[in-house]
């Protein structure tokens, strides 16, 4: 455990909700709320849960650090005030922040490198397994899920939550905090727990927090008063639903005054084919087969105006495990049109005009997360390629998950 490295003496001690380092070895759980500043339930939920363990007679097992994202735009409620702080983690953009002066930063910015610095005195100075958790809250009514970067360890570790689970958003979104994360191949999950104000979101984070802590080893399942409670309140707000989807189409707007959501449209809900959805324009926007819908803008900021998903059937997740697991993917590029994209053979380049095959669902079983360049050429990065599925090889959930799926 640190002996030495206080993060407080570092970091704004009002960034951070706690801090507890317990007396056993064990995991680092590491949970940001309020990245985006209208998105409050997280950090309430943590507040409560912080306080609970502080009056509580808890044995704790390894440190976690429950930490606030965007102060600045909490303090105004706003999503952001310059620029959105979940869609610039990219390593250009954080090389590009740090090399400016100081003063000449934007909000968002100086919040990222102040950020930037937590997590990597966290990373430097725990031991893990590390799990990080992003608490988040949506403008439209939805069932509480889990979105993740799909790499295996995500998945194992997700499912252990009776909530849905998202594939495959890193896809459609540049710079998200835990995509960062995840390609330095740590467990990195983020949370949505329902509609920004509702009183619910509250309870879905709380009843998160608490699974996420038995799960990972930090506190005894035993410990804690009603935690069967906080399991079924999580599948009673998730309708039974703990299924497996993937993000097929994002619709991106430039300018919110151009666009309009419909009213009444909630994640998960299936959609008919010919459906208006949105206003862009002065024009419909209509589905273009039966669809289910997934996070419709309902608020002033963002450019997200909606997105449509797909279950997965478990024949399919279950294939794609195997296909990982025999690592059949790194010889793809002996395939016609494929090839190394560069030295360190991490990303595979793909020409669209040789490789006739190489549709999107090929490469998702494979590991593989497409990045289109141009109209003919396509980078993929495989997930699996920076997992630290070693760190994790001893946890009794990835243990069961992998005697599961074989």
């Amino acid at each position: 455990m640190i002996d030495t490295w206080s993060p407080e003496a570092e970091i704004k001690t009002k960034r951070f909700i706690g801090h507890i380092r317990g007396e056993h070895p064990g995991p680092t759980l590491v949970f940001f709320a309020g990245i985006h500043g209208n998105e409050k339930a997280g950090v309430t939920a943590l507040e409560k849960v912080l306080n609970e363990l502080g009056k509580g007679a808890f044995t704790y097992h390894g440190s976690i650090y429950a930490i606030k994202g965007n102060l600045p735009a909490l303090q105004e409620g706003k999503r952001y005030l310059d620029k959105d702080l979940n869609r610039i983690w990219t390593k250009p953009e954080i090389e590009s922040i740090k090399e400016r002066d100081t003063k000449d930063l934007l909000n968002e910015e100086k919040e990222l490198l102040e950020l930037h610095m937590l997590v990597h005195g966290i990373l430097e100075h725990e031991k893990g397994p590390f799990y990080f958790i992003d608490y988040h809250t949506t403008s439209s009514k939805t069932l509480p899920f889990i979105t993740i970067n799909d790499a295996l360890i995500n998945r194992r570790f997700s499912k252990l939550f009776p909530v849905p689970i998202v594939l495959g958003i890193e896809e459609y979104l540049d710079g998200p905090l835990l995509s960062y994360i995840n390609e330095k191949g740590y467990v990195s999950l983020g949370f949505e727990s329902g509609q920004h104000t509702e009183e619910m979101a509250i309870k879905n984070s709380i009843a998160f927090t608490w699974l996420a802590m038995v799960y990972s080893g930090f506190l005894k399942k035993d410990e804690i008063n009603g935690f069967k409670g906080y399991y079924e309140q999580l599948q009673k707000s998730a309708t039974s639903n703990s299924s497996f989807y993937e993000i097929i189409y994002r619709h991106h707007i430039d300018d919110n005054k151009d666009f309009k959501m419909m009213e009444g449209f909630h994640s998960f809900e299936e959609i008919i084919e010919g459906t208006p959805l949105a206003m862009e324009k002065e024009e419909f926007i209509k589905a273009e087969k039966d669809t289910i819908i997934f996070m419709p803008l309902y608020q002033q900021k963002g450019n997200d105006g909606f997105f449509l998903i797909r279950k997965l059937p478990t024949w399919v997740l279950k294939l794609s495990a195997f296909f990982r697991r025999t690592k059949i993917g790194n010889l793809l590029h002996y395939l016609p049109g494929l090839s190394w994209a560069n030295k360190d053979k991490e990303s595979l380049l793909v020409n669209t005009n040789v490789a006739q095959f190489s549709t999107r669902p090929f490469f998702h079983l494979l590991g593989y997360r497409n990045r289109v360049l141009d109209e003919t050429h396509i980078v993929m990065n495989n997930r699996e390629f920076n997992a630290k599925t070693e760190m994790y090889g001893n946890t009794w959930w990835y243990r069961i998950t992998t005697r599961k799926t074989r």
